[in-house]
């Protein structure tokens, strides 16, 4: 009785002051900030996303390497006590993963944070809204939402946005704590103030600093635990600039020393809790470090070229490059005299007509630049440019002579001298064509959409991959066939390209964006480093790789997923055993930590090095961890166009303003002077005679071209094969590049993998097999242009190992492989004997069977079960359904009822194969067709074929387009659009 009393006491009393509070019919809610916390959560995915009014962005509990099981809970603390009527959940709507099913509800007071249950139930699949109204309001402060299960079966939970219902209230989540970037009377920091601050605040990350200091670079760059205050990082680091130009060049700059030293003295006399003093001894820091800072002898040139635009209008590694997310503004600009007190910009393009293309006597006005290219001789500038005219519609289409977008959203590939004469336009058309850049052989190499297809992840993103055509942008070819996206190339020293790929065959979206390196006709395309690394101990994506001058190494920006390119700098030296961790990888700037992966802000971008210690960069110092105001971090935030400026930027942790446009970011700083031609290596593929626009797939029964691939020992492995195994053969799948929106597919390719929930299935054919010799060798022509990877067979025909990653070979290629994922930095072990395989001519590919060349489940697997299973199994009541009716998911009963339970989906490690437990060799349904099932006995060709299945993650399709999917379900062959 006491109870219920206190209840309807403090009904009425919260009840008054609600109504007290509460706004009339025409009145806004009141908006009342709460604290949010979650018991799991990812960057970018944080739990205050759940609460903060913006549908497009969620709470996300953490998946890749880790995965918590359920129960996942979000605790709202309502800072007072409300009478809360219930909640409404909105799930994502771009995809289920995390979309809660089971949950519970608790509401607590003051004294009972955990609160009571007041009511459970599940939501079941994804609807706009689900709706959850209490049997009679509850009073409580503490609100708190468990989810007990996923409608999926995943370990993961997601909240686009959680409304608690109490009458004329909205609740909205506190984001993280802000650092202030301005003066109490509303005055902004200037340039100096704002590093004190900054500076100020690094200090008290001490213990950040010693997580990452075996990470970086240069130790000066860190915060060390003798600094007291900015003062003492600053003379630190100053006194180590100046170290270096004596030890590097023999450059003593008495002059600075000698004044740095009478700083030192101010600095050692002047209290550390006088802070005002302390700023104004900074400021002259400050003077006294730019000095020495532009006295480099590196700064040998008087003109810079910049690029002025605005951030994209979406956030995401891909969607920034299209054209009809670009925001206009901008241009090419020169900054003369850059390292002086007086800068002079000078916009090259002010004059400039265009004089071949279809905009021909036209400017480039009203659109948006691009990624710029300085040729080797610094007399011309390459560029991307969008015109942003016309309608942003999607053409959806499998025609390859088309692209998808209107030509005035297109980035187009543009060419002027660097007196702004002769601007030309090299390529047109509804493909987006952006980051070309000059290869050594006098051709342009450029990302493109002409290759066709889209990724696998989540809605329309077109794929764009490696191209390069000559320098009047005739004879195009596409040097790349990877099916997912590609992007930033750019030339080593040894003459090759690097470039930065999306490769997650098998594995999970949100990884592996790293570089890569090809000859500059495309031949032995490798990665570089990190394509199996988990990505919270790298980051997630490395773009604008530039090779160092005079180094092997070559730096590059670490970039989020769900982002823009800027993050954080890093070091790569491809020299360093690859440990799928750090170990080649070293932060120039680790006050900044990795975006998404770790957190980071998108602070730094385009990176131009003079040497491994001096680079020119885009620096914005208001994006901070977790702090500040930063520009559009993130997939869904509002629109923030960033403050970037050029900076020169040193390894010891000083950065110097070079020049700040306050209306437009400046980015892409380029030395406007001539640089050394790389090394050329010799050519193999001749480029094409004449242009090709798109590339035109090869006619159907036409023989392709061949390659030749060469492993010299299988058994040359990063992890040990099974006791005893011997492999027989080798098995060649093609993968096939999605050629519809992935979004919302016509049909799924098969069950998703557990460690690749987020990304359409790959659909393959299985092109056929070759000898392993009893060494371990194989010898084997392949067709070239067609993406493919490696299976190796025991003497079963069972797959032992798999790859998860793809390669390709151009007509006439020769690649050799040491061994079968082999360690990377060892070399292989030789004999006085050639391998057995070389002896011999090149095996050709053995078909293994017709009905997984274009694959089918419907005639590779179907006939089967009708022959061997369906009448036994209807027969028995209680046995599971292996016909074909009724479908469901567009699949048959049969693949159902058997590949969840009997097939195999699910690698059990998010990166990488461990053989033998892969396929068939690990699948349920291969130990009850070897074991005695009623008596069944398959005949061995029966046998063969459910392996294979079982080999290829157990699929159901082999084409995306729905019209091959309902060909498929018939059972008539179907083949894709584009191979």
């Amino acid at each position: 009785m006491k109870k219920r009393f206190f209840l309807v006491l403090l009904y009425l009393v919260a009840s008054a002051c609600i109504s007290a509070a509460a706004p009339t019919e025409e009145a806004k809610p009141r908006v009342v900030m709460v604290d949010v916390w979650a018991n799991s959560e990812v960057n970018s995915y944080e739990a205050y996303r759940a609460l903060d009014g913006n549908p497009k962005t969620i709470w996300h509990t953490e998946f890749g390497a880790k995965n918590p099981p359920h129960p996942h809970e979000l605790r709202i603390d309502l800072g007072q006590v409300w009478m809360i009527e219930g909640f409404t959940y909105r799930a994502r709507q771009d995809h289920d993963n995390g979309t809660v099913d089971g949950f519970e509800c608790f509401v607590g007071g003051p004294d009972n944070p955990q609160g009571n249950l007041i009511t459970k139930g599940r939501f079941g699949r994804r609807e706009p809204a689900k709706e959850v109204r209490f049997a009679q309001p509850v009073a409580g402060r503490f609100f708190r939402l468990r989810a007990t299960s996923e409608v999926n079966g995943q370990p993961w939970t997601s909240v686009a946005e959680l409304e608690i219902h109490v009458p004329g209230v909205v609740f909205r989540a506190k984001s993280p704590t802000w650092l202030a970037f301005t003066h109490p009377d509303g005055r902004p920091l200037d340039e100096v103030e704002l590093e004190f601050a900054l500076l100020e605040r690094d200090l008290r990350r001490k213990a950040y600093f010693a997580a990452v200091q075996a990470e970086t670079f240069n130790p000066h760059a860190l915060i060390w635990s003798s600094d007291r205050d900015p003062v003492d990082i600053a003379l630190r680091r100053l006194q180590a600039l100046l170290e270096d130009y004596r030890q590097t060049w023999g450059l003593e700059l008495s002059w600075g020393w000698e004044k740095w030293r009478r700083l030192a003295e101010e600095g050692a006399r002047i209290p550390v809790e006088d802070r005002d003093a302390r700023l104004g001894l900074f400021r002259q820091i400050s003077r006294l470090r730019r000095q020495v800072a532009f006295a480099n002898p590196l700064l040998d040139f008087d003109r810079l070229l910049i690029l002025k635009r605005h951030l994209a209008r979406y956030d995401h590694m891909c969607d920034q490059y299209y054209g009809v997310n670009a925001e206009p503004g901008g241009g090419l600009y020169i900054i003369h005299n850059p390292f002086s007190d007086n800068p002079r910009e000078e916009n090259l393009l002010a004059n400039s007509v265009v004089e071949q293309g279809r905009l021909a006597g036209q400017k480039l006005e009203g659109g948006a630049f691009l990624s710029p290219d300085l040729s080797y001789d610094a007399t011309r500038i390459a560029f991307a440019y969008v015109e942003c005219r016309g309608d942003r519609a999607h053409r959806f289409h499998t025609d390859p002579s088309q692209g998808h977008w209107h030509e005035g959203w297109c980035y187009h590939i543009f060419t002027v001298r660097t007196d702004g004469t002769e601007l030309k336009q090299l390529t047109d058309g509804t493909w987006n064509d952006f980051d070309p850049v000059w290869l050594p052989n006098g051709r342009i190499a450029f990302i493109s959409e002409r290759r066709g297809g889209y990724l696998r992840c989540g809605r329309v993103c077109p794929t764009y991959t490696l191209f390069d055509m000559a320098a009047d942008g005739s004879s195009k070819r596409a040097l790349s066939i990877h099916e997912t996206n590609e992007w930033n190339p750019t030339v080593t020293h040894d003459g090759r390209i690097l470039y930065t790929r999306w490769d997650y065959v098998d594995r999970h979206g949100v990884t592996a964006h790293m570089p890569w390196v090809t000859t500059i006709d495309g031949r032995d395309s490798r990665a570089v480093h990190g394509n199996f690394t988990p990505r919270q101990f790298r980051p997630d994506m490395e773009l604008d790789c530039q090779p160092i001058p005079g180094s092997v190494k070559f730096v590059a920006t670490a970039a989020p997923h769900h982002g823009q390119a800027f993050g954080s700098i890093v070091i790569v030296d491809p020299r360093r055993h690859d440990d799928d961790r750090m170990n080649p990888v070293r932060r120039v700037t680790p006050e900044i930590g990795f975006p998404e992966s770790q957190g980071g802000a998108l602070a730094y971008g385009t990176p131009w090095p003079l040497s491994e210690n001096y680079y020119l960069v885009a620096y914005d110092p208001r994006a901070i961890d977790g702090e500040g105001i930063r520009p559009r971090g993130f997939e869904g935030e509002p629109y923030f166009r960033g403050d970037y400026s050029i900076y020169l930027v040193d390894a010891f942790g000083n950065k110097v303003l070079i020049y700040r446009d306050p209306t437009i970011s400046c980015q892409n700083p380029i030395p406007l002077k001539p640089r050394p031609v790389p090394h050329q290596v010799p050519e193999l593929i001749p480029p094409p005679i004449t242009s090709q626009e798109y590339v035109a797939p090869l006619p159907r029964g036409t023989s392709p071209a061949l390659a030749r691939v060469a492993v010299i020992n299988v058994y040359d492995s990063l992890h040990p094969w099974p006791p005893q195994t011997k492999i027989a053969a080798l098995r060649v799948v093609q993968i096939l590049p999605m050629t519809v929106p992935s979004g919302q597919p016509p049909h799924e390719i098969g069950l998703r993998l557990p460690e690749a929930q987020d990304s359409v299935m790959l659909a393959r054919y299985v092109l056929g097999t070759v000898p392993v010799e009893p060494d371990g060798s194989a010898y084997f022509e392949v067709p070239a242009n067609k993406e493919i990877f490696f299976q190796a067979l025991d003497e079963r025909g069972l797959a032992v190992q798999s790859m998860r990653s793809a390669t390709y070979l151009k007509p006439g290629e020769f690649l050799v492989c040491k061994g079968c994922h082999d360690p990377r930095h060892h070399a292989p072990s030789f004999s006085l004997r050639l391998p057995t395989a070389l002896t011999r001519a090149p095996s050709s590919l053995s078909p293994e069977a017709d009905e997984a060349n274009p694959f089918s489940y419907a005639r590779l697997v179907q006939p089967i079960l009708d022959r061997r299973c369906v009448p036994c199994h209807m027969e028995n009541q209680g046995a599971i359904n292996l016909g074909r009716e009724p479908l469901q998911g567009k699949w048959f009963a049969s693949y159902v009822n058997l590949a969840s339970k009997y097939g195999f989906w699910s690698y059990r490690h998010s990166y990488r194969t461990i053989p033998g437990q892969f396929g068939a060799r690990a699948s349920k349904l291969r130990q009850i067709l070897q074991g005695d099932h009623y008596g069944l006995k398959l005949e061995q060709e029966e046998f063969r074929r459910l392996m294979l299945w079982l080999d290829l993650c157990s699929i159901f399709y082999g084409v995306y387009e729905a019209e091959g999917g309902q060909a498929q379900l018939r059972g008539d062959i179907a083949y894709p659009t584009l191979e």
